[in-house]
């Protein structure tokens, strides 16, 4: 038999068993009169699976209190658990959660806060830009400007608004930010 007619068959067989895996309970059940009663069925919206290697840090109070911060300004905006998750991703990678000031010559041009957002950039004046709750919301609010962002990977939403040098860098944060929502979203 030659290639082209046997890979033919096989296709043809292959549409036949589908047909019938499909179409089977169907037609098994045309003559029964069924008791169709509305079943509500649960959708949730899974987050995406983190990607890549992840990265952990311990906490220490501060640290713990601006994953507070940022949970409780998603929640003023109305955002839920997967902006939060984003955010504090956002902030492990620019800052380890810390609300830094100006780095002197170790900083980068005029980074501040959290998000390491900058005043010449048009994020806010320096007192502004290291309020834990004002950084936060100038941060949501742009989050709030990516088409799709709930659907989107972590690392291209975070780099959506924050347009690092290091695109990829917000993915390792994934895990410990969603597991620090998990634990302080309800608190």
């Amino acid at each position: 038999m030659n290639t082209i007619f046997r890979k033919s068959m096989l296709s043809v067989a292959g549409l036949a068993f589908a047909g019938g895996v499909f179409a089977g309970p169907i037609a098994a059940h045309a003559g029964n009169p069924v008791d169709a009663k509305p079943v509500a069925v649960a959708v949730q919206s899974a987050a995406p699976k983190p990607q890549g290697d992840q990265s952990h840090i311990t906490l220490n109070d501060e640290q713990t209190a601006n994953v507070k911060a940022i949970i409780a300004a998603t929640k003023k905006a109305g955002l839920p658990e997967r902006a939060a998750v984003i955010s504090i991703a956002t902030s492990l990678q620019e800052s380890k959660l810390e609300n830094l000031g100006h780095l002197g010559d170790a900083n980068d041009h005029d980074s501040l806060g959290l998000f390491q957002q900058r005043p010449t950039s048009g994020w806010g004046t320096p007192e502004q830009i290291t309020d834990p709750a004002y950084s936060t919301t100038a941060f949501l609010k742009g989050l709030r400007q990516v088409d799709g962002w709930q659907d989107m990977a972590l690392t291209d939403a975070a780099q959506t608004v924050q347009v690092s040098a290091y695109p990829d860098a917000y993915a390792q944060w994934e895990q410990q930010a969603t597991d620090l929502v998990g634990q302080y979203w309800n608190s």
